[in-house]
């Protein structure tokens, strides 16, 4: 592989941690700012779970496609390596 090739994947690889990390801190900071909003709030239902809820499904979702990946490149290379063995 080329040095170019692998400069570009691992920019690749950094601009989506950089964005996950930023959905995360924006959800963080989101979820306080909801939760101050509903407790002076006083209407005497808490509503804040719900945004927490369904953003936080999000979030999830986008960290699975950050981190969740690996192991599918753990079995793509299993399946590799078996394929070399038995070609020998």
């Amino acid at each position: 592989m080329e040095e170019r090739e692998k400069y570009e994947r691992a920019e690749r690889r950094v601009k989506q941690l950089k964005s996950f990390y930023s959905h995360l801190v924006t959800y963080i900071g989101g979820m306080v700012v909801l939760f101050f909003v509903d407790y002076t709030d006083r209407g005497g239902t808490w509503w804040f779970y719900w945004p927490l809820l369904g953003w936080g499904v999000a979030v999830a979702i986008h960290a699975f496609e950050t981190f969740g990946t690996g192991w599918e490149k753990k079995k793509i290379r299993q399946l590799l390596e078996k394929e070399e063995r038995e070609e020998q």
